[in-house]
C-alpha cells in the first residue's frame, strides 16, 4: 500500500505552520493602515448659496460644525453629505457664530437628522429681528437636552488634537497676545471706518483660530469691519495664519487690511454666492495681501466678473456659460441707494440672489501637522498642496 513517509509529514505541517505565521504577521502589519483614523485635519467649506457652514474634523474623527446655512432641506442635505464623506456619526460641537438666518437656519432640520452633543455660542442676540419662528425657544430646546457653552474670547473647546481658541465673541476681542505674536501692526495706520452696519448681531459673532501643529486657520463668521481693529490692532495678538476663511462671504462689510494683511494668509476661501459676496473691496484686500498664494471661492462671483474672480479650476460651482455671457453683456442697473444690496456691478457684494440649482461642490482642505495642507475642488478633483514653510 502506497503512503507517504513521515518526513513529508512533517515537511509539510512545518510549511502550513509558516504559511500561517506569514498570513497572521502580514495581517497583523495591514491591520493598521485598514483601520487607521485620518492622519489630517479636514476642513469642508460647503456650498450655502451666500449662507455659512464650515465642517473640521480631527484626525480621531471629532467633528465641530460651525453655522448651519439657510432654512430647508437643501442646505441641511449638503451638510449631511460632507458627514458622509467625513465618515461623521454625530457632531461633537455645533457652533453658531451668530443669529441670523443664512447661519443658523438649518439648526432644527439638522438636530432631526444627526445627533449633537454641544451647542456653543455667543450668548443672548442682540437683534430681535432675526429670531423668526421661535428660533431662541427651539434653539435653547435643544442645547438643554445637550451641552451647551457660552464661548468668549481665550476659551478654548476641547476638540481632541485641534487647538479651538475663541478670538472673539459677544463684540469682544482677544486681547492677551498668543506665544509669538503682540507685534505692532503696520496695517493699522491706514484704517479707515465704514458707516455703521446695520445688523448688529453681525459685530457679536464668535470666531474661532484653529491650530494643529504647525497649521492655523480662522473663521470670524461675520464679525465686522469696524470691529476687526478691536482684535487686530495696534498689535496683532494672533500673529500670521496658513488659511483664511473669508469673513461675511465676501461683502464689503468685512476684511479689512488690519485683519486680512495683519494675518497674511497664504490661502483664501471665499463661502460666496452668486450675486452675494465677491465685493470688488474684499478682492482688493485679498490680492494686495503680503504672502496670499491663492484665492478659492464656492461660487462664480457675479460681482466680482471676469476681472476679480479666482481662475475657474479654484472655483467650486461654476454658472452656465449663457448666463454668465448674458449677465456680461446685459448687466442689471446699479441700485440707486448707497449700501443697497447689489444686483449689478456696483462692488458692494451684497444680495443673495436666487440660489443655483446645479450639483452643490464643496471646497476641502486637508492639513498636516508639520503645517502642510492640500486644498481640492470637488467640482473638478483638482488639487494644489502648499507645504510647510520652512
Amino acid at each position: 500500500m502506497d503512503r507517504e513517509s513521515p518526513g513529508r509529514d512533517a515537511a509539510q505541517e512545518i510549511n502550513v505552520n509558516k504559511l500561517i505565521s506569514f498570513i497572521l504577521l502580514t495581517a497583523g502589519c495591514l491591520a493598521p493602515a485598514f483601520g487607521q483614523t485620518r492622519k489630517t485635519f479636514d476642513i469642508y467649506f460647503l456650498d450655502m448659496e451666500g449662507g455659512a457652514s464650515t465642517l473640521y474634523v480631527t484626525p480621531s474623527g471629532e467633528s465641530l460644525l460651525m453655522d448651519t446655512g439657510n432654512p430647508g432641506t437643501r442646505d441641511v442635505d449638503r451638510i449631511m453629505a460632507a458627514l458622509q464623506d467625513a465618515g461623521v456619526k454625530q457632531l461633537d460641537y455645533l457652533v453658531l457664530t451668530h443669529y441670523h438666518v443664512d447661519h443658523v437656519g438649518g439648526v432644527q432640520e439638522l438636530a432631526s437628522r444627526i445627533p449633537i452633543k454641544h451647542f456653543v455660542d455667543h450668548g443672548p442676540t442682540v437683534e430681535e429681528r432675526e429670531q423668526v419662528n421661535g428660533f431662541q425657544a427651539m434653539y435653547k430646546d435643544l442645547w438643554s437636552k445637550a451641552a451647551h457653552t457660552v464661548g468668549k474670547p481665550g476659551d478654548k473647546i476641547p476638540f481632541d488634537g485641534v487647538t479651538a481658541l475663541v478670538v472673539t465673541a459677544a463684540g469682544e476681542a482677544l486681547k492677551k497676545p498668543l506665544p509669538g505674536a503682540g507685534k505692532p501692526n503696520p496695517a493699522c495706520a491706514a484704517f479707515k471706518p465704514q458707516a455703521e452696519n446695520r445688523d448688529p448681531e453681525n459685530r457679536q459673532s464668535l470666531g474661532i483660530l484653529f491650530t494643529f501643529g504647525k497649521f492655523r486657520t480662522i473663521n470670524l463668521g461675520d464679525f465686522v469691519w469696524n470691529a476687526e481693529p478691536s482684535l487686530m490692532c495696534p498689535n496683532n495678538p494672533i500673529g500670521t495664519i496658513d488659511l483664511y476663511a473669508v469673513s461675511h462671504h465676501g461683502t464689503d462689510q468685512s476684511g479689512s487690511e488690519p485683519l486680512v494683511h495683519g494675518l497674511m494668509p497664504r490661502v483664501a476661501i471665499m463661502d460666496n454666492g452668486t450675486r452675494k459676496g465677491g465685493a470688488a473691496q474684499v478682492y482688493r484686500v485679498l490680492y494686495t495681501s503680503p504672502g496670499l498664494e491663492d484665492l478659492w471661492q464656492t461660487h462664480w462671483s457675479y460681482t466680482g466678473g471676469l476681472e476679480e474672480n479666482a481662475p475657474s479650476r479654484f472655483i467650486a460651482n461654476i454658472e452656465d456659460p449663457a448666463a454668465v455671457a448674458t449677465f456680461l453683456t446685459a448687466p442689471p442697473p446699479t441700485p440707486p441707494t448707497p449700501g443697497a444690496p447689489a444686483g449689478g456691478r456696483n462692488g458692494r457684494g451684497g444680495g443673495r440672489g436666487p440660489g443655483h440649482t446645479g450639483p452643490a461642490f464643496w471646497i476641502k482642505a486637508s492639513a498636516d501637522s508639520d503645517g502642510s495642507f492640500t486644498v481640492t475642488n470637488s467640482r473638478n478633483g483638482f488639487s494644489k498642496t502648499y507645504p510647510a514653510h520652512k
